[in-house]
């Protein structure tokens, strides 16, 4: 029966449709699977350093015994071409490799993988070849691959010759001539990278990635008030005090000098000494309170000096090797100029008044919030006003923030206003202060910041500091959350610390120190200062309310432990290598025995310290001789980092006592030996 027209033309437009979806789903004939860096499922960029190898690691795999090849597709974003990366094979089908951006900005990449038929061809030719079976027509096949191969546009110039030179040759050589030099290791290498490649796939995305300047994973941060660098409590401290201390700050080895809000302080509801309701006459607020007749956000404490002296400030820093980071507190005192000027910014109540900051039952009466949204609306006159604060201390000089609970505000502003300021000026870093739930504190970093304060201060027992760095290093938080581990604040006096003991001291700031890339320090941590206020994790007399004149050279202090570990940090690349860390076996529980070293392990230094401020500890450990390659009887030659002095380890287990009294720490170099991995 003859099919009438309509019927073969729909049979023609159903065949036609299925040829095309079968041309679309063959397409991609190699399979291409959990990509990794790949932060929810593509939703945000991962991080990494500019001129830092980005390992990359993907599945990878064909058809029945297909064998495949596979390789990094990265470019800068906006770039046309891509640049590739090869892929290797570690097993199980799961590939590895690196990549190195070499600008600072957004990158993207992702993973391409191609039928390797030559690889195929070889590997078959060369089994029937050993059992003595005719390879005639497999040599013929191989010179049609080869010509076939040298069609390709890939490749240098140069190596298309070669190329097509060679698959000149082949065609009309003999069967023994074919077989050399056609199964040679420089022939599948040129193939490789200059011919043609077959199935080609690519991962259905193309992932992103930011790129930062080193200092946002390898830094080091000084916490002052400008307003206590006076020397006498009766004096309000100015810039030019500030300069004055430079050469301390310095001396220490720090590279970040942080200011807490350095804006006018409001007037009502004042906070006293002690962050008592009522201030006293002379009483200064606290500077988180901001705003007054003097100005707002882009305004300077008058006490403190003019922008002339600021800018002063910035240009000494930066002699010095430092960079001025600014507290950004989205915080207002009632007196600040928004209030006037934008009513609908701020939350009133019922009766017309404004509301306060609150974290029930606490209620910050010298504080008002504005607010981000509308009900279900944003405000954008909120959202670009605070973009227009960035923007205004970037041009007087400053790169790096550190932004005040940022978890309190609307996480869709974060992840605006980071990328649209980074887009001009990527190199402008951005420091999380969020001490909340763990998924908040992840999803701010995945949002754009650079660093993320953490959960450090809260971790005391060696099975808590390991499980908590093995979270940060070893799990997917690494690509994308880098901690700043501050041992202190000027809001956070750890229970651990207010003894006020020396040894406690010394161990937080080695852990902090040499455990991750970014750690800090409030002043007064240098010379053990920890008196608290009873029960809370609060400092007695704190400076967030009232002027200090600090004592740096009182008796007791760990000056040299810091000038020391900052001095380290910068001298082994082990310290450098942000999530190259391993603990190992010290039969003590209050002894933390870890390990920091680069990849190839040409630097390798390892770790012990008490934990336990009040008591001498020692244990029996392993020196992890099997990451160099060397049995467990060999011996190697160790340089004590601290007394600089060098000795042989002789086998696997050695034996340490850890006396706080003397220092609660030892560091160890390990002298790889030549030859070893």
């Amino acid at each position: 029966m003859l099919k009438s027209a309509p019927q073969a033309a729909q049979k023609a437009s159903d065949t036609a449709s299925d040829e095309a979806l079968i041309a679309q789903m063959a397409k991609d004939r190699v399979a291409i699977e959990a990509v990794s860096p790949e932060i929810d499922g593509g939703r945000f960029a991962a991080k990494s350093i500019v001129g830092h190898p980005v390992r990359l690691e993907a599945d990878v795999f064909g058809e029945g015994h297909d064998m495949v090849s596979a390789a990094i597709w990265f470019r800068k974003a906006g770039d046309t071409d891509w640049r590739e990366a090869p892929l290797h094979q570690l097993q199980n089908d799961r590939w590895a490799g690196t990549f190195i951006p070499d600008e600072v900005g957004p990158f993207e990449y992702t993973v391409v993988a191609w039928r390797n038929v030559w690889g195929m061809w070889r590997s078959e030719v060369s089994k029937k070849h050993a059992a003595g079976v005719s390879i005639a027509l497999e040599l013929e096949e191989g010179a049609r691959l080869l010509a076939d191969a040298a069609t390709s546009n890939r490749g240098t110039k140069e190596e298309r010759n070669a190329l097509a030179a060679l698959a000149k040759t082949m065609a009309g050589a003999d069967d023994a001539a074919r077989f050399s030099a056609m199964m040679t290791d420089e022939t599948a290498a040129l193939v490789a990278r200059a011919g043609r490649r077959q199935n080609v796939s690519l991962y259905h995305r193309v992932l992103r990635l930011t790129v930062d300047r080193r200092k946002a994973a390898f830094s080091a941060w000084y916490e002052m008030l400008p307003r206590s660098q006076s020397g006498d409590v009766h004096r309000h401290g100015t810039f030019d005090d500030v300069i004055a201390k430079l050469p301390y700050v310095q001396s220490l080895g720090f590279d970040v000098l942080y200011f807490p809000p350095i804006h006018p302080i409001g007037l009502t509801n004042r906070k006293g000494k002690n962050n008592s309701l009522t201030a006293e006459p002379g009483d200064v607020g606290s500077p988180y309170a901001i705003g007054s007749e003097d100005g707002g956000h882009m305004a300077l404490h008058p006490q403190l000096g003019d922008f002339d002296d600021f800018k002063r400030l910035v240009a000494a820093a930066h002699k010095h090797g430092l960079e001025i980071a600014l507290d950004y507190a989205l915080n207002c005192s009632p007196d600040h100029p928004w209030i006037k000027q934008h009513h609908d910014w701020f939350e009133w109540r019922p009766d017309g008044s404004i509301r306060y900051a609150e974290n029930p039952p606490k209620k910050y009466e010298d504080i008002v919030n504005v607010r981000f949204y509308d009900g279900d609306d944003p405000i954008p006159a909120v959202w670009i006003e605070q973009r227009e604060v960035f923007r205004f201390w970037i041009k007087h000089g400053v790169k790096i923030f550190r932004i005040d609970n940022p978890h309190t505000k609307a996480f869709a502003f974060w992840e605006w206003v980071i990328a649209d300021i980074n887009r001009d000026h990527p190199d402008v870093l951005f420091l999380s202060e969020a001490f909340t739930r763990p998924k908040v504190m992840q999803r701010l970093a995945k949002l754009g910041f650079h660093q993320s304060y953490s959960y450090f201060t809260w971790r005391n027992t060696k099975a808590e500091f390991a499980q908590y760095l093995q979270e940060l290093t070893q799990t997917d938080q690494r690509h994308s959350m880098r901690v700043n581990f501050f041992v202190n604040t000027p809001d956070i006096n750890p229970y651990y610390l207010q003894s006020g003991s020396r040894a406690a001291h010394q161990a937080r700031l080695v852990l902090a120190a040499t455990t991750t890339g970014n750690y800090g320090v409030y002043n007064g941590f240098e010379i053990c200062e920890a008196t608290p206020i009873p029960g809370k994790e609060e400092y007695l007399n704190s400076e967030k309310y009232e002027l200090k004149a600090w004592d740096f050279d009182r008796p007791g202090n760990i000056k040299a432990d810091i000038q020391l570990m900052n001095r380290l940090r910068h001298a082994h690349p082990a310290l450098q290598a942000p999530h190259n860390i391993a603990f190992y076996n010290m039969w003590n529980d209050n002894i933390l025995y870890y390990g920091r070293y680069t990849d190839d392990r040409s630097s390798f230094l390892l770790f012990a310290v008490n934990l336990d401020p009040n008591q001498g500890q020692g244990a029996n450990f392993e020196v992890p001789l099997w990451e160099l390659g060397l049995p467990d009887n060999a011996s190697i030659e160790v340089h004590d980092l601290v007394s600089d002095y060098s000795f042989v380890w002789h086998g696997k287990i050695q034996q340490v006592y850890i006396d706080p009294a003397q220092r609660p720490y030892f560091i160890w170099k390990l002298v790889t030996p030549r030859g070893a991995q």
